[in-house]
């Protein structure tokens, strides 16, 4: 009964999950094995002495009768079916608890991933306003140096003009001079490449100022795309990375789930085993103490039965002593 118990409350104390596991289980299956061969031998002697008990009371007295307890099954049975009931119901209370629970902590990491995501999309848009502000001060500049080159066309048109006109009144004075020379240089046409010069050289300045500014607007749409398509390509790695962090996260969710259940299964097991010890350990001291209330009774009548064999004796020493007497 000692060992039992000790080995009980070892088990409790979480012995049996030390590092000789194995050896203390197959120790404890031994012992197991030897109480359970001890309590069949123990049950084997109890038949014994209660049929020599009940032949013993055939032969003096009138045995007593068992004790019927038929009555008592079909309850015994409705509570052990009452208890089944209530333990299916707790069961299915608790996976669904379980479920909710998982499910709730399902729920709780999509939304931490969707505020992420969001906070990210807010500071991606926070870092690209000053893009955008630097993208709007370039085209206010480009516009601004436009302006600035049409005002010089402008101005350069109007001094071409002046130029023209005073060349016109130059040309067309009332001054007539009669010289007897070879005929001089022709004003108009030196004029007229002048104006074709002039020309020339503003449409090619215009050229140049239009290409000038188309290949600044060319190259500032390149860098917007460029940055639009890197900005994409990495919002797309921070989802799909944001993703699998999402799934590692719900994988690491689900083994720590399995291992809390595992854990408590084993802890019921545990309690199971210890409370089959503890029954085992309470009929093998009912049994103890059963057999040690036989060996009193049967103490009692062995001293009883001496003491009618006596008497016994000495009631025929005392029938012989008359027999002779009588003779």
């Amino acid at each position: 009964g000692g060992i039992f118990t000790r080995a009980g409350a070892g088990c409790g104390d979480g012995i049996l999950f030390a590092n000789n596991e194995k050896a203390m289980m197959q120790n404890l299956n031994d012992r197991l094995a030897s109480y359970l061969d001890k309590v069949r031998l123990l049950e084997g002697d109890n038949a014994d002495l209660e049929c020599k008990i009940r032949e013993w009371y055939a032969k003096v007295g009138p045995s007593c009768e068992p004790r019927d307890y038929s009555c008592y099954h079909k309850e015994i049975e409705d509570l052990q079916n009452q208890i089944l009931c209530a333990a299916m119901e707790t069961n299915k209370i608790l996976l669904n608890i379980d479920n909710n629970r998982m499910t709730a902590d399902d729920f709780r990491v999509k939304y931490e991933t969707e505020c992420g995501l969001r906070q990210n999309v807010d500071a991606d848009i926070c870092n690209l306003r000053p893009v955008l502000d630097q993208l709007a001060s370039c085209k206010t500049d480009l516009q601004l140096q436009c302006e600035a080159l049409t005002e010089e066309m402008c101005c350069l048109k109007t001094n071409h003009e002046e130029e023209m006109s005073c060349l016109r009144k130059q040309a067309t004075g009332d001054v007539s001079v009669e010289v007897n020379a070879c005929p001089g240089p022709d004003l108009r046409k030196i004029l007229e490449d002048l104006r074709c010069q002039y020309e020339t050289l503003m449409e090619r300045n215009r050229k140049e100022t239009e290409q000038w500014y188309a290949c600044k607007v060319e190259e500032v749409n390149l860098e917007v795309i460029t940055s639009s398509q890197e900005i994409e390509s990495s919002n797309k790695q921070v989802t799909e990375l944001r993703r699998q962090l999402q799934a590692l996260e719900i994988n690491v969710q689900a083994q720590l789930t399995m291992k809390e259940n595992l854990e408590s299964s084993l802890a019921e097991t545990e309690c199971r085993y210890n409370k089959y010890l503890a029954e085992l350990q309470n009929q093998i001291s009912c049994v103890e103490q059963r057999l040690a209330e036989i060996r009193a009774e049967m103490e009692c009548q062995n001293q009883e039965y001496k003491t009618l064999l006596d008497v016994k004796c000495r009631l025929e020493q005392e029938i012989q002593t008359y027999h002779c007497l009588l003779e």
